[in-house]
């Protein structure tokens, strides 16, 4: 292996630590109270090598919801993709969400907005943007469709899937 591939692995390998330590930073502490020295310290690695990867703390965060949550929502996207009935797409959405967030650390991202988006509100704009924000149209569309095909009797949880 050539000493630049070497280099770039080792540097994938770090910043994999730190959004790690970041996730256990913040899932213990919650958003504001987590430290970039605690999290520098959970990846084993000095605080200025945080910044070598990430703008601040809000910027790592924020690569927390986009690294472990968009391949998710690429995931739901194809999904309502599928020309399936409606009982079928709903129980591989749940099977998702079980295997790949209740069943996993995703789930404490997800608890971690959920607690703390309404103090930090570009937060949550941005994990609305990037997550909610592009599931939203897919279960809408779904909905309406099997609307049309009389598997659902009234639109209004197609009006309304965040319901769901």
């Amino acid at each position: 292996m050539p000493a630049s591939a070497g280099r770039k692995a080792r540097s994938g390998e770090r910043r994999e630590a730190i959004l790690a330590a970041a996730l256990d930073e913040f899932s213990s502490r919650g958003f504001e109270a987590a430290r970039l020295e605690d999290v520098a310290r959970r990846a084993g690695v000095a605080k200025g090598t945080i910044y070598l990867y990430f703008r601040d703390k809000e910027n790592l965060f924020q690569e927390l919801i986009r690294t472990m949550l968009t391949p998710l929502v690429g995931t739901i996207e194809a999904m309502g993709q599928a020309d399936v009935p409606l009982p079928v797409l709903a129980d591989r959405i749940v099977d998702l969400f079980v295997s790949q967030v209740y069943e996993t650390r995703r789930k404490d991202v997800v608890r971690l907005m959920i607690s703390e988006g309404r103090r930090f509100p570009k937060l949550a704009e941005f994990y609305y943007r990037e997550v909610i924000g592009r599931v939203l149209p897919v279960i809408r569309a779904r909905l309406m469709l099997a609307v049309e095909r009389g598997e659902l009797a009234h639109d209004a949880l197609a009006r309304f899937p965040q319901l769901l």
